[in-house]
């Protein structure tokens, strides 16, 4: 048996498909208040037998605060795939992000401990990653660092890790994966699903970018690292670096959209002290911060080399990713 949790996101749901592709027995951990009906339509992009996918899905309600929870979810498990987390990076919920991301972990592993489960997988985030290599880019060597600042989401998948690696030296089989930015299908209005409609609806971006990879790849990936028993290690999982303003351009095109504009310097500069002096008053200005700022205005390019190495991968072009999504996301709001 293999548990899944977060398994009602945009990753997680497709994590869930590819193993029952593989004929594995899946138990997936969900919220009380998830929607399942959702998650089933969201399948009918990735297979033509949905239902029938969907029907072997053993579900299960998990409440991370309460170790007997997860232990009962863990009954009989051999396999799991950390994907749930808390993704934002508006500082009002910093403490929900340290609790949902950082609580989850270690209560999960701790359950982990004298139970059945023998091989675990996270998914952490190429927002751990800070230093370049000799050209020029983060790898996997790119280790976190404290002087910098850094989001609150940043800073829980960090902590998530060291809990990963904690759990290694004890003894569990563990495997951590940092994708990039994740395109997919489903989940609409979630996290990085959210990724068309607000391209879709803003004109101006950064002038920085980010890299990119399809959730197909991210699942695909993450389940070979975890049957091949590649273990004690982490993998960047991204398919190219790509700026914001081409990859807005490429998305608004399926909208019948011009390009976006890049935030002028002096904009940016007014937008970060209206956020000191009114953020206060009014919570969206707080998303004008300092990290956000430089987030959006950076451009750090981020090596795939180690995975294409390990699996000779070849990943999803950004291009054919989002003509496949972008017209799933279409097609779901006729």
């Amino acid at each position: 048996m293999i548990l899944v949790t977060g398994a009602t996101g945009i990753l997680g749901r497709v994590i869930v498909l590819e193993l029952l592709k593989k004929g594995k027995k899946v138990r997936a951990a969900k919220r009380k208040s998830s929607n399942l009906e959702e998650v089933k339509q969201s399948f009918s992009f990735y297979t033509d037998n949905s239902d029938e996918a969907f029907a072997n899905i053993e579900w299960v309600d998990v409440d991370f605060d309460e170790i007997s929870s997860l232990t009962e979810a863990l009954k009989g498990v051999e396999e799991v795939y950390h994907c749930a987390a808390k993704v934002s990076f508006h500082p009002d919920e910093r403490k929900e992000i340290y609790h949902t991301n950082i609580n989850g972990t270690k209560n999960l592993l701790f359950a982990c401990e004298g139970s059945s489960v023998k091989k675990f997988c996270f998914v952490s985030s190429i927002a751990v990653l800070d230093g370049l290599n000799e050209k020029g880019e983060m790898d996997e060597d790119s280790n976190y660092n404290s002087k910098i600042d850094h989001s609150a989401y940043s800073k829980s998948k960090h902590f998530s890790e060291m809990e990963v690696w904690r759990a290694s030296a004890e003894g569990l089989q563990t495997v951590i994966v940092n994708p990039g930015m994740i395109i997919g299908s489903g989940n609409w209005n979630q996290s990085s699903g959210e990724l068309f409609s607000t391209l879709k609806k803003n004109n101006f971006t950064g002038k920085g970018g980010t890299s990119y990879v399809d959730v197909r790849d991210v699942a695909k990936i993450a389940i070979a690292l975890m049957d091949q028993n590649v273990f004690g290690e982490r993998f960047i999982l991204i398919s190219e670096n790509m700026s914001y303003k081409a990859f807005g351009k490429m998305v608004r095109q399926y909208f019948g959209l011009k390009g976006q504009r890049i935030f002028p310097d002096w904009l940016l500069t007014a937008g970060r002290a209206l956020s000191f002096l009114f953020g206060w008053l009014i919570p969206s200005l707080k998303m004008a911060n300092k990290v956000n700022i430089e987030a959006i205005s950076n451009f750090n390019k981020i090596s795939n080399e180690k995975i294409k190495q390990q699996l000779g991968y070849t990943f999803i072009p950004v291009e054919e990713s989002v003509d496949f999504h972008v017209k799933n996301y279409i097609n779901s709001k006729k």
